[in-house]
This record gives structure tokens, C-alpha cells and sequence, in this order.
């Protein structure tokens, strides 16, 4: 998804409510589908501290967070988002790329 020289520059991290060893499930889920490890960080919220200070909690749905993707610049400010409240809807790889172009 990233280009190398994005890589020096952006990390991708992922915040689910899952627990350490259902993430790690996923991310040989991953690796076993793609052949490679995914590359970016998957962080465990099991008490959706983070998700709520986002103001991303689904208290009508299963218990899961709505979906969202930040992009959030080096000064800490959001430059770009997107939330969902299908979880089945999701921003395109395209999407991302063209909002990181864009960060300065």
C-alpha cells in the first residue's frame, strides 16, 4: 500500500477492541492469505478507552467501534477522516493515499 519513502515517513496503526492473542490470530490470518505480514501495528483496546475518547463507540451495535481511518499529520492535527457506521463500509486503499498526498 505504501511506497517506501511513505513508509519513512507514516505508520499505520489499527485500534480494535479485540484482545492481544485475537489480534495476533488476525494477523496470521493475514500473513497465511497475503504471504506477507501485514505492515502496520495492531493495537488492543479491549476497554475501548482510545475508541471512546474518539467518540467512536457503537453502544447500539455488537459492541464494536464505528470504522474510522485518520490521517493525522506530524503536528498531531487530523487532516483527513472517515467513519462509517456500516462496518461493512470501508475507505478504498485509493482513498488513504490520496489524503497522506495531501498532508504536508
Amino acid at each position: 500500500m505504501l511506497s517506501r519513502e511513505q513508509k519513512k515517513t507514516t505508520a499505520i496503526l489499527a485500534v480494535a477492541i479485540d484482545s492481544r492473542g485475537e489480534l495476533q490470530k488476525m494477523v496470521d490470518r493475514i500473513t497465511k492469505t497475503d504471504g506477507r505480514r501485514p505492515d502496520y501495528t495492531f493495537l488492543s483496546d479491549p476497554g475501548h478507552r482510545v475508541i471512546d475518547r474518539y467518540g467512536l463507540w457503537n453502544p447500539e451495535g455488537r459492541g464494536w467501534p464505528h470504522p474510522t481511518v485518520y490521517v493525522i499529520d506530524r503536528k498531531g492535527i487530523v487532516q483527513w477522516k472517515f467513519t462509517e457506521v456500516n462496518y461493512k463500509i470501508r475507505p478504498t486503499n485509493d482513498m488513504i493515499l490520496r489524503a497522506l498526498a495531501k498532508v504536508p
